[in-house]
């Protein structure tokens, strides 16, 4: 499993929250996906193999909200 943080600057309310986590969840390689509605952080254990960062930006994107991988 790898773990990937995503950064998303339009989560205004936790109905936000619900649908992003609801969209990553539901693909194939996903095992967990936790949202931070205060800070803009998406946490995601995945199989990279199933489910690459591109695929789970995509997600995030198909739900309605802008994300990016997060810089360290």
């Amino acid at each position: 499993m790898q773990k990937t943080i995503l950064r998303s600057q339009e989560l205004t309310c936790p109905s936000c929250v619900a649908k992003i986590e609801k969209a990553l969840g539901a693909l194939d390689g996903v095992e967990l996906a936790k949202v931070h509605f205060n800070t803009g952080r998406i946490e995601v254990q995945h199989d990279a193999a199933r489910a690459s960062v591109d695929d789970l930006v995509k997600a995030v994107r198909g739900a309605g909200y802008e994300a990016k991988p997060a810089a360290f």
